[in-house]
Protein backbone atom coordinates (compact mmCIF):
# COMPACT_ATOMS: atom_id res chain seq x y z
CA UNK A 1 0.00 0.00 0.00
CA UNK A 2 1.37 3.42 -0.93
CA UNK A 3 1.30 6.38 1.45
CA UNK A 4 1.93 10.05 0.68
CA UNK A 5 3.89 11.53 3.59
CA UNK A 6 5.06 14.95 4.71
CA UNK A 7 7.75 14.83 7.40
CA UNK A 8 10.47 16.84 9.08
CA UNK A 9 14.09 15.91 8.51
CA UNK A 10 16.71 17.34 10.86
CA UNK A 11 18.99 18.38 8.01
CA UNK A 12 16.65 19.00 5.06
CA UNK A 13 13.59 20.54 6.68
CA UNK A 14 10.23 19.43 5.24
CA UNK A 15 10.33 16.26 3.15
CA UNK A 16 7.45 15.20 0.87
CA UNK A 17 7.61 11.73 -0.65
CA UNK A 18 5.81 8.41 -1.08
CA UNK A 19 6.42 5.16 0.76
CA UNK A 20 5.22 1.56 0.26
CA UNK A 21 4.04 -0.21 3.42
CA UNK A 22 1.68 -2.93 4.56
CA UNK A 23 -0.40 -0.52 6.63
CA UNK A 24 -0.14 2.80 8.46
CA UNK A 25 1.72 1.25 11.42
CA UNK A 26 4.30 -0.26 9.07
CA UNK A 27 4.74 3.11 7.33
CA UNK A 28 5.32 4.85 10.66
CA UNK A 29 7.86 2.19 11.61
CA UNK A 30 9.79 2.70 8.37
CA UNK A 31 9.81 6.48 8.79
CA UNK A 32 10.96 6.13 12.39
CA UNK A 33 14.00 4.15 11.25
CA UNK A 34 14.89 7.06 8.95
CA UNK A 35 14.61 9.58 11.82
CA UNK A 36 11.72 11.42 10.15
CA UNK A 37 9.04 13.23 12.20
CA UNK A 38 5.65 12.80 10.52
CA UNK A 39 3.62 15.91 9.77
CA UNK A 40 0.91 14.22 7.72
CA UNK A 41 0.36 10.88 6.08
CA UNK A 42 -2.44 9.66 3.83
CA UNK A 43 -2.90 6.56 1.65
CA UNK A 44 -2.69 7.00 -2.10
CA UNK A 45 -5.81 5.60 -3.73
CA UNK A 46 -5.71 4.62 -7.38
CA UNK A 47 -8.29 3.16 -9.70
CA UNK A 48 -8.10 -0.64 -9.65
CA UNK A 49 -8.13 -0.65 -13.43
CA UNK A 50 -4.62 0.77 -13.52
CA UNK A 51 -3.24 -0.23 -10.11
CA UNK A 52 -1.38 -3.49 -9.96
CA UNK A 53 -0.65 -5.51 -6.87
CA UNK A 54 2.97 -5.82 -5.84
CA UNK A 55 4.27 -9.05 -7.31
CA UNK A 56 7.67 -10.43 -8.15
CA UNK A 57 8.89 -13.28 -10.32
CA UNK A 58 9.30 -15.89 -7.61
CA UNK A 59 11.28 -18.37 -9.71
CA UNK A 60 13.82 -15.74 -10.79
CA UNK A 61 14.05 -14.34 -7.26
CA UNK A 62 14.70 -17.81 -5.83
CA UNK A 63 17.34 -18.65 -8.44
CA UNK A 64 19.18 -15.39 -7.82
CA UNK A 65 18.99 -15.85 -4.06
CA UNK A 66 20.38 -19.38 -4.31
CA UNK A 67 23.23 -18.16 -6.54
CA UNK A 68 24.18 -15.43 -4.05
CA UNK A 69 24.02 -17.82 -1.10
CA UNK A 70 26.23 -20.32 -2.94
CA UNK A 71 28.70 -17.50 -3.63
CA UNK A 72 29.17 -17.11 0.11
CA UNK A 73 26.94 -14.13 0.92
CA UNK A 74 24.85 -14.18 4.06
CA UNK A 75 21.07 -14.13 3.77
CA UNK A 76 20.83 -10.43 4.64
CA UNK A 77 23.64 -9.50 2.24
CA UNK A 78 22.01 -11.49 -0.56
CA UNK A 79 18.64 -9.80 -0.03
CA UNK A 80 20.29 -6.37 0.15
CA UNK A 81 22.04 -7.04 -3.16
CA UNK A 82 18.76 -8.11 -4.79
CA UNK A 83 16.95 -5.05 -3.42
CA UNK A 84 19.66 -2.67 -4.68
CA UNK A 85 19.58 -4.00 -8.23
CA UNK A 86 15.76 -4.16 -8.43
CA UNK A 87 14.30 -1.60 -10.85
CA UNK A 88 10.63 -2.22 -10.03
CA UNK A 89 9.45 0.07 -7.23
CA UNK A 90 6.86 -2.38 -5.95
CA UNK A 91 9.25 -5.33 -5.86
CA UNK A 92 11.97 -3.23 -4.22
CA UNK A 93 9.45 -2.17 -1.58
CA UNK A 94 8.66 -5.81 -0.82
CA UNK A 95 12.34 -6.72 -0.44
CA UNK A 96 12.96 -3.65 1.73
CA UNK A 97 10.15 -4.66 4.06
CA UNK A 98 11.48 -8.22 4.25
CA UNK A 99 14.91 -6.84 5.13
CA UNK A 100 13.35 -4.58 7.76
CA UNK A 101 11.82 -7.62 9.47
CA UNK A 102 15.17 -9.42 9.38
CA UNK A 103 16.86 -6.39 10.95
CA UNK A 104 14.24 -6.57 13.71
CA UNK A 105 15.24 -10.16 14.45
CA UNK A 106 12.36 -12.00 12.77
CA UNK A 107 12.87 -15.16 10.73
CA UNK A 108 12.79 -15.15 6.94
CA UNK A 109 9.59 -17.24 6.91
CA UNK A 110 7.84 -14.75 9.20
CA UNK A 111 8.98 -11.86 7.00
CA UNK A 112 7.80 -13.55 3.79
CA UNK A 113 4.47 -14.49 5.33
CA UNK A 114 3.50 -10.81 5.45
CA UNK A 115 3.38 -10.75 1.62
CA UNK A 116 1.01 -13.57 0.62
CA UNK A 117 0.46 -12.14 -2.87
CA UNK A 118 4.16 -12.50 -3.67
CA UNK A 119 5.14 -15.50 -1.52
CA UNK A 120 2.51 -18.30 -1.51
CA UNK A 121 1.93 -20.52 1.49
CA UNK A 122 3.89 -23.41 0.01
CA UNK A 123 6.95 -21.21 -0.45
CA UNK A 124 6.75 -19.88 3.10
CA UNK A 125 6.31 -23.41 4.47
CA UNK A 126 9.39 -24.61 2.59
CA UNK A 127 11.45 -21.75 4.00
CA UNK A 128 10.10 -22.36 7.51
CA UNK A 129 11.05 -26.05 7.34
CA UNK A 130 14.55 -25.18 6.07
CA UNK A 131 15.08 -22.84 9.01
CA UNK A 132 14.83 -25.84 11.34
CA UNK A 133 17.34 -27.88 9.34
CA UNK A 134 19.61 -25.09 8.08
CA UNK A 135 19.15 -26.09 4.43
CA UNK A 136 17.71 -22.92 2.89
CA UNK A 137 19.56 -23.34 -0.41
CA UNK A 138 18.38 -26.94 -0.79
CA UNK A 139 14.81 -25.94 0.05
CA UNK A 140 14.78 -23.12 -2.48
CA UNK A 141 16.30 -25.41 -5.11
CA UNK A 142 13.52 -27.96 -4.51
CA UNK A 143 10.89 -25.24 -4.84
CA UNK A 144 12.43 -24.01 -8.10
CA UNK A 145 12.34 -27.55 -9.50
CA UNK A 146 8.73 -27.94 -8.30
CA UNK A 147 7.69 -24.68 -9.96
CA UNK A 148 9.41 -25.58 -13.22
CA UNK A 149 7.59 -28.93 -13.35
CA UNK A 150 4.24 -27.31 -12.55
CA UNK A 151 4.80 -24.63 -15.21
CA UNK A 152 5.82 -27.25 -17.77
CA UNK A 153 2.61 -29.22 -17.17
CA UNK A 154 0.52 -26.06 -17.40
CA UNK A 155 2.25 -25.00 -20.64
CA UNK A 156 1.62 -28.43 -22.14
CA UNK A 157 -2.11 -28.07 -21.55
CA UNK A 158 -2.23 -24.44 -22.71
CA UNK A 159 -0.26 -25.15 -25.89
CA UNK A 160 -2.59 -28.04 -26.68
CA UNK A 161 -5.57 -25.67 -26.51
CA UNK A 162 -4.11 -22.86 -28.65
CA UNK A 163 -4.59 -24.32 -32.14
CA UNK A 164 -8.12 -25.69 -31.51
CA UNK A 165 -8.98 -22.32 -29.97
CA UNK A 166 -7.72 -20.50 -33.05
CA UNK A 167 -9.73 -22.81 -35.31
CA UNK A 168 -12.90 -22.29 -33.28
CA UNK A 169 -12.37 -18.53 -33.21
CA UNK A 170 -11.78 -18.32 -36.97
CA UNK A 171 -14.76 -20.52 -37.69
CA UNK A 172 -16.99 -18.47 -35.38
CA UNK A 173 -15.92 -15.19 -37.01
CA UNK A 174 -16.50 -16.50 -40.53
CA UNK A 175 -19.91 -17.88 -39.54
CA UNK A 176 -20.77 -14.60 -37.84
CA UNK A 177 -19.79 -12.66 -40.98
CA UNK A 178 -21.91 -14.90 -43.19
CA UNK A 179 -24.95 -14.84 -40.91
CA UNK A 180 -24.71 -11.16 -39.98
CA UNK A 181 -23.70 -9.56 -43.30
CA UNK A 182 -23.87 -11.86 -46.31
CA UNK A 183 -27.17 -13.65 -45.57
CA UNK A 184 -29.16 -10.40 -44.99
CA UNK A 185 -27.97 -9.15 -48.41
CA UNK A 186 -29.06 -12.36 -50.10
CA UNK A 187 -32.43 -12.31 -48.33
CA UNK A 188 -33.36 -9.00 -49.96
CA UNK A 189 -32.52 -10.48 -53.38
CA UNK A 190 -34.69 -13.59 -52.88
CA UNK A 191 -37.74 -11.85 -51.41
CA UNK A 192 -39.78 -12.35 -54.62
CA UNK A 193 -39.10 -16.09 -54.76
CA UNK A 194 -41.14 -16.72 -51.58
CA UNK A 195 -42.37 -20.21 -50.82
CA UNK A 196 -40.67 -21.78 -53.84
CA UNK A 197 -37.49 -22.00 -51.82
CA UNK A 198 -36.54 -25.11 -49.82
CA UNK A 199 -37.52 -25.00 -46.17
CA UNK A 200 -33.88 -24.75 -44.95
CA UNK A 201 -33.20 -21.88 -47.33
CA UNK A 202 -36.36 -20.12 -46.15
CA UNK A 203 -35.24 -20.37 -42.52
CA UNK A 204 -31.82 -18.99 -43.41
CA UNK A 205 -33.25 -16.10 -45.37
CA UNK A 206 -35.80 -15.28 -42.66
CA UNK A 207 -32.88 -15.05 -40.27
CA UNK A 208 -31.25 -12.63 -42.70
CA UNK A 209 -34.41 -10.54 -42.85
CA UNK A 210 -34.58 -10.49 -39.03
CA UNK A 211 -30.99 -9.29 -38.81
CA UNK A 212 -31.62 -6.65 -41.47
CA UNK A 213 -34.75 -5.31 -39.76
CA UNK A 214 -33.63 -5.48 -36.12
CA UNK A 215 -29.86 -5.30 -36.26
CA UNK A 216 -29.54 -3.11 -33.14
CA UNK A 217 -31.74 -5.35 -30.99
CA UNK A 218 -29.97 -8.50 -32.15
CA UNK A 219 -26.55 -7.03 -31.41
CA UNK A 220 -27.71 -5.82 -28.00
CA UNK A 221 -29.14 -9.25 -27.21
CA UNK A 222 -25.92 -10.98 -28.30
CA UNK A 223 -23.82 -8.66 -26.13
CA UNK A 224 -26.13 -9.23 -23.17
CA UNK A 225 -25.94 -12.99 -23.69
CA UNK A 226 -22.12 -12.93 -23.82
CA UNK A 227 -21.93 -10.67 -20.76
CA UNK A 228 -24.29 -12.96 -18.87
CA UNK A 229 -22.23 -16.00 -19.80
CA UNK A 230 -19.01 -14.32 -18.64
CA UNK A 231 -20.64 -13.20 -15.39
CA UNK A 232 -22.00 -16.68 -14.79
CA UNK A 233 -18.65 -18.35 -15.40
CA UNK A 234 -17.03 -16.01 -12.88
CA UNK A 235 -19.33 -17.30 -10.15
CA UNK A 236 -17.84 -20.21 -8.15
CA UNK A 237 -21.12 -22.16 -8.21
CA UNK A 238 -21.25 -22.02 -12.01
CA UNK A 239 -17.62 -23.08 -12.39
CA UNK A 240 -18.19 -25.99 -10.02
CA UNK A 241 -21.28 -27.06 -11.98
CA UNK A 242 -19.41 -26.86 -15.31
CA UNK A 243 -16.43 -28.77 -13.88
CA UNK A 244 -18.78 -31.44 -12.51
CA UNK A 245 -20.44 -31.80 -15.90
CA UNK A 246 -17.07 -32.09 -17.65
CA UNK A 247 -15.83 -34.73 -15.23
CA UNK A 248 -18.82 -36.91 -16.15
CA UNK A 249 -17.37 -37.34 -19.64
CA UNK A 250 -15.54 -40.67 -19.17
CA UNK A 251 -12.25 -40.01 -20.97
CA UNK A 252 -11.97 -36.34 -19.99
CA UNK A 253 -12.99 -36.97 -16.39
CA UNK A 254 -10.29 -39.58 -15.90
CA UNK A 255 -7.58 -37.30 -17.30
CA UNK A 256 -8.74 -34.42 -15.11
CA UNK A 257 -8.37 -36.80 -12.17
CA UNK A 258 -4.84 -37.67 -13.32
CA UNK A 259 -4.01 -33.95 -13.65
CA UNK A 260 -5.30 -33.36 -10.12
CA UNK A 261 -3.20 -36.23 -8.78
CA UNK A 262 -0.08 -34.93 -10.55
CA UNK A 263 -0.41 -31.51 -8.89
CA UNK A 264 -1.33 -33.01 -5.52
CA UNK A 265 1.53 -35.51 -5.33
CA UNK A 266 4.05 -33.03 -6.73
CA UNK A 267 3.17 -30.49 -4.03
CA UNK A 268 2.94 -32.97 -1.15
CA UNK A 269 6.20 -34.63 -2.20
CA UNK A 270 8.04 -31.32 -2.28
CA UNK A 271 6.77 -30.46 1.21
CA UNK A 272 7.67 -33.89 2.61
CA UNK A 273 11.19 -33.66 1.22
CA UNK A 274 11.47 -30.27 2.90
CA UNK A 275 10.88 -31.84 6.30
CA UNK A 276 7.19 -31.01 6.78
CA UNK A 277 5.06 -33.73 8.50
CA UNK A 278 2.74 -35.79 6.31
CA UNK A 279 -0.54 -34.51 7.76
CA UNK A 280 0.60 -30.88 7.51
CA UNK A 281 1.77 -31.43 3.93
CA UNK A 282 -1.61 -32.91 2.98
CA UNK A 283 -3.48 -30.04 4.62
CA UNK A 284 -1.37 -27.47 2.77
CA UNK A 285 -2.00 -29.29 -0.53
CA UNK A 286 -5.78 -29.37 -0.08
CA UNK A 287 -6.27 -26.24 -2.21
CA UNK A 288 -5.19 -28.19 -5.30
CA UNK A 289 -8.04 -30.69 -4.98
CA UNK A 290 -11.17 -30.18 -7.08
CA UNK A 291 -14.43 -29.43 -5.30
CA UNK A 292 -15.83 -32.87 -6.10
CA UNK A 293 -12.90 -34.62 -4.41
CA UNK A 294 -12.44 -32.40 -1.36
CA UNK A 295 -14.62 -34.53 0.91
CA UNK A 296 -12.66 -37.66 -0.02
CA UNK A 297 -9.36 -35.85 0.45
CA UNK A 298 -10.41 -34.53 3.86
CA UNK A 299 -11.40 -38.07 4.90
CA UNK A 300 -8.05 -39.42 3.72
CA UNK A 301 -6.18 -36.73 5.65
CA UNK A 302 -8.18 -37.54 8.78
CA UNK A 303 -7.41 -41.24 8.35
CA UNK A 304 -3.68 -40.50 8.16
CA UNK A 305 -3.98 -38.33 11.27
CA UNK A 306 -5.60 -41.25 13.08
CA UNK A 307 -2.72 -43.58 12.25
CA UNK A 308 -3.71 -45.24 8.97
CA UNK A 309 -0.95 -45.55 6.40
CA UNK A 310 -0.84 -42.91 3.70
CA UNK A 311 -1.03 -45.47 0.89
CA UNK A 312 -4.14 -47.14 2.33
CA UNK A 313 -5.86 -43.83 3.07
CA UNK A 314 -5.33 -42.43 -0.41
CA UNK A 315 -6.29 -45.70 -2.11
CA UNK A 316 -9.46 -46.19 -0.03
CA UNK A 317 -10.72 -42.73 -0.94
CA UNK A 318 -10.00 -42.93 -4.68
CA UNK A 319 -7.03 -40.56 -4.71
CA UNK A 320 -4.60 -42.89 -6.49
CA UNK A 321 -4.20 -44.87 -9.65
CA UNK A 322 -3.22 -48.57 -9.57
CA UNK A 323 0.40 -47.65 -10.30
CA UNK A 324 0.41 -44.79 -7.78
CA UNK A 325 -0.96 -47.07 -5.03
CA UNK A 326 1.87 -49.55 -5.54
CA UNK A 327 4.47 -46.79 -5.58
CA UNK A 328 3.07 -45.32 -2.35
CA UNK A 329 3.40 -48.69 -0.61
CA UNK A 330 6.99 -48.96 -1.81
CA UNK A 331 7.68 -45.45 -0.55
CA UNK A 332 6.33 -46.33 2.89
CA UNK A 333 8.49 -49.42 3.11
CA UNK A 334 11.61 -47.54 2.03
CA UNK A 335 10.90 -44.49 4.19
CA UNK A 336 11.35 -42.16 1.20
CA UNK A 337 7.78 -41.01 0.68
CA UNK A 338 8.61 -37.50 -0.54
CA UNK A 339 10.72 -38.67 -3.46
CA UNK A 340 8.22 -41.43 -4.29
CA UNK A 341 5.38 -38.89 -4.45
CA UNK A 342 7.35 -36.78 -6.90
CA UNK A 343 7.94 -39.89 -9.02
CA UNK A 344 4.19 -40.57 -8.97
CA UNK A 345 3.60 -36.99 -10.13
CA UNK A 346 6.09 -37.43 -12.99
CA UNK A 347 4.37 -40.67 -14.02
CA UNK A 348 0.95 -38.96 -14.02
CA UNK A 349 2.32 -36.00 -15.99
CA UNK A 350 3.78 -38.31 -18.64
CA UNK A 351 0.47 -40.16 -18.96
CA UNK A 352 -1.39 -36.87 -19.27
CA UNK A 353 1.08 -35.53 -21.87
CA UNK A 354 0.62 -38.65 -24.02
CA UNK A 355 -3.17 -38.33 -23.82
CA UNK A 356 -3.06 -34.63 -24.71
CA UNK A 357 -0.82 -35.35 -27.73
CA UNK A 358 -3.21 -38.01 -29.05
CA UNK A 359 -6.32 -35.88 -28.49
CA UNK A 360 -4.69 -32.85 -30.12
CA UNK A 361 -3.87 -34.85 -33.25
CA UNK A 362 -7.46 -36.10 -33.41
CA UNK A 363 -9.35 -32.93 -32.56
CA UNK A 364 -7.66 -30.68 -35.13
CA UNK A 365 -8.95 -32.49 -38.26
CA UNK A 366 -12.33 -33.03 -36.57
CA UNK A 367 -12.70 -29.30 -35.85
CA UNK A 368 -11.62 -28.37 -39.38
CA UNK A 369 -14.16 -30.81 -40.82
CA UNK A 370 -17.02 -29.54 -38.62
CA UNK A 371 -16.23 -25.87 -39.32
CA UNK A 372 -15.95 -26.57 -43.05
CA UNK A 373 -19.30 -28.36 -43.05
CA UNK A 374 -21.06 -25.51 -41.20
CA UNK A 375 -19.69 -22.86 -43.56
CA UNK A 376 -20.35 -25.07 -46.58
CA UNK A 377 -23.99 -25.66 -45.59
CA UNK A 378 -24.58 -21.93 -45.13
CA UNK A 379 -23.06 -21.12 -48.52
CA UNK A 380 -24.99 -23.91 -50.30
CA UNK A 381 -28.29 -22.78 -48.72
CA UNK A 382 -27.60 -19.20 -49.84
CA UNK A 383 -26.84 -20.20 -53.43
CA UNK A 384 -29.43 -22.96 -53.73
CA UNK A 385 -32.15 -20.59 -55.03
CA UNK A 386 -29.77 -19.54 -57.82
CA UNK A 387 -29.27 -23.20 -58.77
CA UNK A 388 -33.03 -23.65 -58.67
CA UNK A 389 -33.63 -20.63 -60.93
CA UNK A 390 -30.99 -21.83 -63.35
CA UNK A 391 -32.72 -25.21 -63.54
CA UNK A 392 -36.13 -23.62 -64.21
CA UNK A 393 -34.75 -21.56 -67.11
CA UNK A 394 -33.84 -24.78 -68.92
Amino acid sequence: MEFRIKALDGSQGVVISSIDALDEADARRQLGMKDLRIISMRPVRRMRLFARSARLDLAVFSQQLVSLLEAGLSLVEALEALAERESSTSTKGILDRVLLRLYEGQTLAAALREHPQSFPELYVASVRASERTGGLRESLTRYIAYQEQADALRKTLVNACIYPGVLLGAGFLVTLFLMGYVVPRFSSIYEDVGSDLPFASQLLLRWGQLIDAHAGAVILGAVALIAGAIYGLRMPETRVAVATWITRIPAVGRQLHVYQLARLYRTAGMLLRGGIPAVTALQMSSGLVRAGSRAAFAAATQAVREGQSLAEAMECHGLTTPVAARMLRVGERSGNMGEMMERIASFCEQELARWVAVVTRLIEPILMTVIGLIIGVIVVLMYFPIFQLAGSIR
